[in-house]
């Protein structure tokens, strides 16, 4: 349905997606306050947290999720200057990924997949 948007629109699309995913979930662990709690979100939404991300559901990838992650990661776009540019390149994959997930009403998929994310304690 949406594979006729480019991957940094399917990106911009899953970076939102992500951030309200991983809020949610940070707020389930335990009572914090909001300063720690967006510490962590901050943590798990750059580029770096959303790398180690994509490595963890990468295998339960299909073909055709892991050819959005290919094409979002091979998307030209400028890297933040405080970014590793091979984890800013995969998390553009994973961003598009989620995206187009969300987009093509694939919630109960995108959800299997947020849900194998371990955010770990102190992420």
């Amino acid at each position: 349905m949406n594979s006729n948007l480019s991957p940094l629109m399917l990106a911009y699309v899953g970076d939102a997606v992500y951030e309200l995913f991983v809020r949610q979930k940070l707020s389930r662990q335990k009572a914090l306050p909001v300063r720690q709690l967006h510490r962590r979100a901050t943590r798990l939404v750059r580029a770096e947290g959303q790398d180690a991300a994509l490595g963890q559901i990468e295998p339960l990838l299909s073909e055709e999720e892991a050819e959005i992650v290919r094409r979002g990661r091979n998307t030209k776009s400028r890297v933040p200057k405080n970014a590793d540019m091979a984890a800013y390149r995969r998390a553009t994959g994973f961003e598009a990924l989620l995206g187009w997930l969300y987009l093509n009403g694939e919630h109960h998929r995108l959800e299997e997949l947020l849900d194998a994310i371990e955010m770990g304690e102190e992420s």
